[in-house]
């Protein structure tokens, strides 16, 4: 055998080598919940990335999806992950499934996820790879608008947002129980920034600002259904409000500094 041969390491080992240098990557970035990175060690986010991109899978970058959607950084899914601060057994709300993945992170970590998605075919892929992780149990996929918090007709002890929007729905955050967490993005001074809402066992609703987070947005609530057979579009019919001012389900402004 050759020394450049007896070099060569196996496939498995390439794996878990690059496995390992992708969550120290996430540690060396600030993410330090436990939960959060024995999740994204162990789900693999190259099964859930458009296979062009696969070899990027691994990286700390957005990904675009079919219809238009984004596959969120990891970086970022992982501080929305540690600021939702989930559970095992914690019934979650998931607005915007896209490919599936920030989905089968919750339920690794033990919740059971309802998760939302306007795009059938999105709805259909993410529901499939899902299944391949044996996580078909615990996981819930529907098409439609969870910004109106779905057809659910439950309460949720943690609700999250994959996407920026300017203000949220009183349709939505009332489906947070008491002691409760939503994790979102709202825009301030035009960049998406992490927003947390928590209700107390009194009722009273809470927020938090965090750091700028590079994120898309999210569809307005008020939308058109045009249908969620073929791409499941659904057409927006009034625009978002002033990026400048994000109102918070109408208990609270978080107006930007001019």
């Amino acid at each position: 055998m050759s020394a450049a041969l007896s070099l060569e390491l196996p496939e498995a080992d390439l794996e878990r080598q690059g496995t390992a240098a992708f969550v120290l990557s996430l540690r060396a970035r600030g993410i330090f919940d436990l939960n959060v990175l024995r999740a994204m060690e162990t789900v693999p986010r190259e099964l859930f990335a458009p296979r062009r991109f696969a070899d990027l899978s691994r990286s700390d970058v957005a990904l675009p999806l079919a219809c238009g959607q984004t596959m969120t950084a990891p970086r970022v899914v992982a501080a929305m992950l540690a600021a939702l601060a989930i559970e095992p057994g914690h019934r979650v709300l998931e607005v915007g499934t896209g490919s599936g993945y920030v989905t089968a992170l919750l339920a690794r970590i033990g919740a059971d996820v309802y998760s939302v998605e306007r795009h059938a075919s999105l709805a259909d892929s993410a529901r499939a790879r899902i299944g391949s992780l044996g996580m078909a149990r615990s996981v819930f996929v529907e098409c439609g608008d969870g910004l109106g918090g779905g057809r659910f007709d439950v309460r949720f002890d943690r609700i999250l947002l994959n996407g920026a929007l300017p203000q949220l729905d009183t349709a939505l955050t009332s489906r947070l129980a008491g002691g409760g967490r939503l994790v979102a993005a709202t825009p301030i001074d035009g960049a998406p920034h992490l927003l947390t809402l928590v209700r107390d066992t009194a009722g009273e609703l809470h927020h938090a600002l965090g750091l700028p987070l590079r994120i898309s947005p999210l569809v307005d609530a008020k939308v058109k259904r045009d249908g969620c057979g073929g791409n499941g579009s659904l057409t927006a019919t009034s625009a978002l409000s002033d990026p400048q001012v994000a109102s918070c389900c109408g208990w609270i402004r978080c107006v930007a500094v001019s």
